[in-house]
């Protein structure tokens, strides 16, 4: 599938139709979520209604970290195999990662009021968090600094794999320190779980936000294809000037 992708016009064929699929489920998807969840999900017994906060910030959480290990995963790609596209992938990976771990830490910073009493502490999976936004920002600021793009996708590459290492520091981090974070709900084997109608709308909007990032990232490379073709036919014009001068 990589391998059948990392050709530009196959990739272009599979986004016109893949593109607005995604596109589409996302809007039912969100929507629908978050209509059960504010209007149709119990509040809960200890936080109330600012539990509904979750249904934004957990899988904000989720996609954030998924949009890393994609852009690291496609990085690698790139090093070794030097497929076309794969650094296209990841740097389209880029800011949709970054807008949600921003989401996360906004929506946790206010739930975290609404619980602890407080918008920020040095807990080891926000601080962790707020490590991710800050490698987003260093490997597009790799991108938009470094005027050769192949040493900006070498270098922005070589940044993204060494930060994957941050991710499994988010996941574990409530389980290795203490932590004012909950342990896992739903992966944990002895997770407590949630109740049907609490489930059913984080799943909705996990599924949306996953859709969602696909479809901006589909966009962003046909983008980016379509950026590149022009600048090739403006140098391919520039240069069949310059010979016809020369004649």
């Amino acid at each position: 599938m990589i391998s059948i992708l990392a050709n530009p016009h196959r990739f272009l064929k599979f986004a016109r139709f893949a593109g607005p699929i995604f596109g589409v489920i996302a809007l039912m998807t969100i929507c629908l979520g978050l209509w059960l969840g504010i209007w149709h999900s119990p509040e809960d017994y200890q936080q109330g209604h600012s539990v509904r906060i979750m249904y934004v910030h957990v899988p904000a959480a989720w996609n954030a970290m998924m949009a890393y290990g994609i852009m690291a995963t496609t990085s690698l790609i790139a090093f070794i195999w030097r497929h076309p596209l794969a650094d296209e992938v990841a740097k389209a990976c880029a800011l949709p990662g970054a807008a949600f771990t921003a989401l996360a830490l906004i929506t946790g910073s206010l739930w975290g009021k609404t619980s602890w009493g407080t918008f920020w502490v040095w807990d080891a999976r926000l601080t962790s968090m707020l490590v991710l936004l800050f490698l987003f920002f260093g490997y597009m600021s790799i991108w938009a600094t470094m005027e050769d793009k192949k040493k900006a996708a070498r270098t922005a590459g070589l940044v993204a794999m060494v930060g994957v290492i941050n991710l499994p520091i988010i996941k574990f981090s409530v389980n290795w320190w203490n932590s004012l974070h909950q342990g896992s709900t739903l992966s944990s084997p002895n997770a407590p779980g949630l109740p049907t109608d609490m489930l059913i709308p984080l799943l909705l909007l996990t599924i949306g936000y996953s859709c969602f990032f696909g479809w901006v990232v589909i966009n962003r490379v046909q983008n980016s294809i379509a950026i590149s073709k022009k600048q090739r036919r403006a140098k391919e014009n520039k240069a069949a000037t310059v010979t016809m001068e020369t004649l």
